[in-house]
């Protein structure tokens, strides 16, 4: 709620109790002026003394009511008002004054929170301020580096210092930011919303998977060993996954003699469904088939084809708008939800899992950092330094100063080199490390289909995942994988990374489009030009204020300003799946 909806509520109160001073007044005054005569009348007197007892019940009432005035103007000042808070207040003043109260339809409004408007504006001048800083800090650090390459240290040393403000302005805007966000009353709708709209996805997927006759179910087979890492066979499964949901067919994924488990799926995760894993069917087909085939076998999404338009980074229609107005990435929620309904432990994963985070003291805030090395450097990623991870975890933990005492900055370090860890710690004293060595060893290629390094690479996601802040690079299956659980864990944790590298995206994905919402002419070596409502494919974000892409009208490739576009949508028809109800 913000301060004038509070302002509100405290006038009316106020005109409640002006309402009864008026009433007392009346009966006061009303037998003085009517009577003419010289002595009191004994009704006068009557009427006097009832009009006193009355004033003593009004200033009792009156003291309780500024009592509850005044912790609901406390609540309204802390930014903590929302429609509990609301109907408290109109309960309690209806209870002490014997009187309907109505707030003019504002607990609704608390209930019915923002509109998708305000939430895409208020992520957009999030990002924007990040932006900005990104374009500022690069130039200065060219600017820096120029006055030492022309010996100039004390030019060097004053845009040093313009640096070092510059961030802690940039700080202070996204503090004020975030703080404001939650002082406007909507903090629960959010999460109210949130959990519905997983809740829904949910009860979906559950549907699609357990089926009243598995004999006569349509299925899609997925056979989940793909010749690539844990991560890529996650990613893989839920792709699989997706493409069930979009053909409403129920998966049966082949899990026999799993790379990282032999026992299969099941004995790590719970089965994804209670009623059909059975394969089998009257007829069977690879992909496409026909809407009549009752079994189709997938390829992996490499050799998918004809490609159909539900791929990711395609979201549903029917869920579109709700999940825009919620999240800052509902490309990534929407997978989240996959993986969310995939990655059930079964009781004993899940008890090796909380005695990890109670043996290594795992507690917030924490930041989490993956450093992938090993087979990824050189081929699909560069090389980074631990000191550019550690460069982002001080930004985050600087800014949390800023806002609270933080006791101890803590990080939770994954990596396949295991090498990092123990160069961590010696380079960086001041913060407590969480990790374990093995776990690094048991990720090295030739060890990777272990029973140790699945346990180890489940511990690392899982605590990545639920780390405050994510410092990785999203060239990683691992690390796209934490970000895409950590999803399902908060309303909105889309901005709770900083990548090194690549934004987003999901392997074998179809176009990653934007929209260019200002013209822009190019005038530095390598910019393009555009237009406003131009359609740009996005090949990175060089986080210095410049994304790289195509425009797609004028064939143009190169770098344009960041904030100068934003991600178009690939909004698709999926079933809406009627069958399953709506929440309330």
């Amino acid at each position: 709620m913000n301060l004038r909806s509070s302002n509100k509520i405290l006038a009316q109160a106020a005109i409640i109790l002006f309402f009864f001073w008026v009433i007392a007044l009346i009966l006061l005054t009303r037998p003085l002026l009517n009577n003419q005569q010289s002595e009191v009348s004994n009704d006068v007197l009557q009427r006097l003394s009832k009009a006193v007892s009355e004033l003593e019940s009004l200033k009792v009432r009156n003291q309780e009511l500024q009592w509850i005035l005044t912790n609901f103007s406390h609540e309204a000042q802390s930014g903590k008002i929302n429609e509990n808070v609301v109907e408290r207040l109109r309960s309690t003043l209806e209870d002490k004054i014997r009187v309907p109260i109505s707030f003019g339809g504002l607990e609704k409004k608390l209930t019915d929170g923002p509109s998708k408007e305000y939430e895409v504006k208020r992520r957009a001048i999030y990002r924007g301020v990040q932006e900005i800083w990104y374009f500022v800090q690069q130039e200065l650090e060219k600017l820096k580096k120029k006055g030492h390459d022309q010996n100039a240290p004390e030019l060097a040393s004053l845009i040093q210092e313009i640096l070092n403000s510059g961030k802690e302005h940039e700080i202070v805007l996204l503090n004020d930011l975030q703080e404001l966000s939650s002082m406007e009353g909507h903090d629960a709708w959010r999460t109210t919303e949130s959990r519905a709209l997983s809740d829904l996805v949910q009860r979906r997927l559950h549907y699609l998977q357990n089926p009243v006759d598995c004999s006569k179910a349509r299925k899609l087979v997925c056979n989940l060993n793909k010749s690539c890492g844990y991560g890529c066979q996650i990613h893989h499964a839920a792709y699989c996954f997706i493409m069930a949901y979009a053909t409403k067919r129920t998966l049966i994924l082949n899990s026999k003699k799993w790379r990282y488990h032999r026992g299969g799926w099941e004995k790590v995760f719970l089965p994804l469904s209670d009623t059909c894993t059975d394969p089998s069917g009257l007829d069977r087909s690879n992909w496409p088939g026909t809407n009549e085939t009752q079994v189709i076998e997938l390829p992996i999404v490499d050799m998918l084809s004809p490609r159909p338009p539900f791929l990711p980074l395609a979201i549903p229609r029917d869920l579109s708008d709700r999940m825009i107005r919620l999240h800052g990435d509902p490309q990534v929620w929407w997978i989240g939800q996959f993986m969310k309904y995939l990655l059930r432990y079964q009781p004993e994963t899940q008890k090796m899992l909380d005695q990890a985070k109670e043996k290594m003291n795992f507690k917030m805030p924490v930041v989490g950092v993956h450093v992938r090395r090993t087979d990824k450097v050189g081929t699909e990623a560069a090389f980074h330094s631990i000191d550019e991870y550690m460069l982002f975890v001080a930004d985050f933990f600087n800014k949390l100063e800023m806002k609270e005492k933080v006791p101890v900055r803590r990080v939770y370090l994954a990596s396949d080199d295991p090498s990092v860890l123990p160069e961590a710690k010696k380079k960086y004293p001041d913060y407590e490390f969480l990790g374990d060595v093995s776990i690094a060893k048991g990720a090295a290629v030739a060890t990777r289909y272990t029973d140790s390094s699945l346990r180890g690479i489940l511990v690392d996601i899982h605590m990545l995942a639920h780390s405050d802040h994510l410092v990785c690079t999203f060239s990683s299956q691992v690390c796209r994988l934490a970000y895409e659980i950590m999803q399902t864990l908060h309303p909105d944790a889309s901005s709770k990374f900083k990548s090194l590298d690549d934004i987003y995206y999901y392997g074998g994905q179809g176009p990653h489009q934007q929209t260019a919402i200002y013209s822009h002419k190019g005038h530095r070596t390598g910019e393009i030009s555009m237009e406003v409502g131009d359609v740009l494919g996005i090949a990175g974000n060089h986080w210095d204020g410049y994304s790289k892409g195509i425009n797609e009208r004028t064939k143009q490739s190169g770098l344009y300003p960041s904030f100068k576009a934003v991600d178009k949508y690939n909004i698709v028809d999926f079933p809406v799946y009627s069958e399953v109800a709506v929440a309330a």
